[in-house]
């Protein structure tokens, strides 16, 4: 099978000689073309090079952004033609895509899954989530944690590591000194159905967990899947306790969605519309991607076929 391997050299759970193992490993079953990744979008114009092309397979190595690129070159310009299926090893910091996809979080071990996964030609049908006119496959957030996402975006081009702890304390900061919590921005609005208005924040899932906090997940809609339509959590408030208690609620295993008079929550929705009442930060699987007054999600189900 005709495949391509996109390495994001940058990122930040891999070293050389791990990628140059991966690599020998994966060649040894696949007629195999690797390209690291110079800048971001890289991986994307590849992604959208390699369907023209023809190839069978894309392999991404790397973190959720390079995923996030990779698909969205996958499903440009299609024309109609089935894309290349995929397959993902984890590189970056959290990984949740791979981690949703049961795979191990070890690169060289969830390499030999992959490969033993090609020998059964096993995959499965993933849907994504669209944003405007971009797909995404975990989350879509506006406000506090877009803006966490911006903040640890500067930070990291000025050479910081991203850790859990840097996203904790930015996250905390940011939560007393910087976003607005008296003045909600947000409104959801749904065909035929009531407006959710007032929001400070909202986090749309594809998938649960949204991340990971260590090892352990953190889960604001755990009932979000890859087989169902899109999820919503958000807050009506931004009190310190009343936050605080729905972080505490995302963190317990039971499956239980976050409650209480101030969390708003949909299920499995089709499609919905956020409207803001000023420009709010706006980020795509941990990518911080500007800001917005306006995006319409859409469930698409049965985007891709993922090797799993």
């Amino acid at each position: 099978m005709q495949a391509l391997l996109i390495v994001n050299p940058r990122a930040t759970s891999t070293t050389q000689g791990r990628r140059d193992v991966i690599a020998r490993a994966l060649a040894s079953s696949l007629d195999l073309e690797v390209v690291e990744t110079r800048y971001r979008g890289h991986a994307s114009h590849v992604a959208a090079d390699a369907a023209k092309r023809g190839y069978g397979l894309v392999i991404t190595l790397g973190g959720d952004g390079t995923v996030n690129e990779t698909v969205n070159g996958l499903l440009r310009d299609r024309g109609g033609t089935q894309p290349p299926r995929l397959a993902v090893l984890p590189g970056g910091n959290a990984n949740v895509f791979t981690r949703a996809l049961g795979l191990a979080s070890d690169p060289v071990d969830a390499t030999g899954e992959l490969l033993a996964a090609l020998a059964r030609d096993s995959s499965r049908p993933v849907g994504l989530g669209l944003a405007g006119d971009r797909y995404f496959c975990i989350n879509a957030g506006l406000g506090l944690d877009a803006e966490v996402v911006r903040v640890v975006e500067g930070l990291r081009a000025r050479g910081r590591t991203a850790t859990p702890a840097l996203y904790l304390t930015t996250t905390v900061r940011h939560f007393w000194f910087v976003t607005d919590r008296r003045h909600p921005a947000l409104t959801v609005e749904r065909p035929g159905k009531p407006d959710l208005p007032g929001l400070y924040c909202g986090i749309v899932s594809n998938t649960s967990p949204w991340t990971y906090l260590g090892r352990r997940p953190v889960n604001p809609s755990p009932r979000a899947s890859f087989s169902t339509g899109l999820d919503l959590f958000g807050l009506r408030k931004l009190t310190t306790l009343g936050t605080l208690n729905a972080v505490r609620q995302m963190l317990p295993e039971d499956g239980e969605p976050p409650r209480g008079r101030n969390v708003a929550s949909l299920h499995d929705e089709a499609t919905f519309t956020f409207r803001a009442s000023r420009p709010v930060a706006f980020q795509l699987d941990g990518e911080y991607v500007g800001e917005r007054e306006c995006v319409t999600f859409h469930a698409i189900p049965n985007a891709l076929q993922v090797i799993a």
